[in-house]
């Protein structure tokens, strides 16, 4: 059974500490909500995952199927089956989506894809969510809409098939139709790979397309709270003043502009490598 557990990772940016003890087991076939206030550390636990190089790892681990994910490159952390549909997906200029997607499926196989099968694969891809065939030949986000950058990065992950995929606000700039065409492809994905994923979003409407099997709350570094579906309603419904009840301290916003800062680079070094196997 593919697994993602996370033990007591503790992460920092520019010395700031931002996650300070994180737990966390993501099995095949699960989906977990990842929810809490803006700034309190959901993205940088995704991209620390994935191995942001402003992101230093203080303490903890992260295994994938018992290997240890942390002594491995970005590039090999994605050939072992990790994914991540990043918030700000980069632009990559020069580089196609054909090429880039051509490039990244053939480093995870000992012998190249033939291009038919490639084209074939592709073109149905880009049919699922839902976007023109041209899109293919476009560089990669480049002039893209928000909704296309978030489309594209469910392309790449209908492509590269991965073991745990973990979404950043997946849903943020997709209008009502475009979400529900996403969830319907992450559903499909899940029924067919058994696909782990670990989902980060604001928005009940997301979750109700995309049924959570666990849900977690996540303040000031650390995870407070977990359940199941109820608990996404019950954010929804109430906020998160109700944890303070539980002695639970609310931070907002405090560290938002260090993190927002932070990403950006995550995209280029994932994609360092086949950027050059393109040209």
């Amino acid at each position: 059974m593919n697994t993602l557990e996370i033990q007591n990772l503790h992460v920092s940016i520019d010395g700031k500490p931002i996650l300070k003890g994180v737990d966390l087991i993501v099995r095949e076939n699960e989906v977990h909500a990842l929810m809490g206030p803006n700034g309190n550390g959901k993205s940088t636990l995704l991209a620390a995952i994935m191995g942001h190089p402003k992101y230093e790892v203080t303490e903890g681990r992260v295994l994938l199927n018992g290997e240890d994910v942390l002594a491995m490159e970005v590039n090999e952390r994605a050939k072992a089956g990790l994914f991540l549909g990043m918030q700000y997906p980069q632009e990559i200029n020069g580089v196609t989506i054909s090429d880039f997607m051509k490039a990244a499926l053939n480093t995870r196989s000992e012998k190249p894809i033939p291009l038919f099968t490639f084209i074939r694969t592709l073109d149905k891809a880009i049919q699922k969510v839902e976007m023109k065939s041209e899109i293919a030949h476009r560089y990669v986000n480049e002039g893209f809409s928000g909704g296309e950058k978030k489309r594209n990065e469910i392309i790449q992950m209908m492509l590269l098939k991965p073991k745990i995929a973990m979404l950043d606000e997946i849903d943020s700039g997709l209008d009502v139709d475009a979400i529900k065409v996403v969830a319907k492809v992450l559903n499909e994905q899940i029924e067919e790979s058994k696909m782990g994923t670990l989902i980060v979003s604001h928005y009940d409407r997301f979750y109700q397309l995309v049924q959570p099997t666990h849900a977690h709350v996540l303040i000031d570094g650390k995870i407070v709270v977990s359940g199941d579906r109820d608990l996404v309603t019950k954010v929804d419904e109430q906020g998160y003043d109700w944890l303070k009840e539980l002695g639970i301290e609310i931070i907002e916003e405090e560290k938002e502009r260090v993190v927002r800062n932070a990403i950006g680079s995550i995209g280029i070094c994932a994609v360092k490598e086949l950027s050059d196997v393109a040209e």
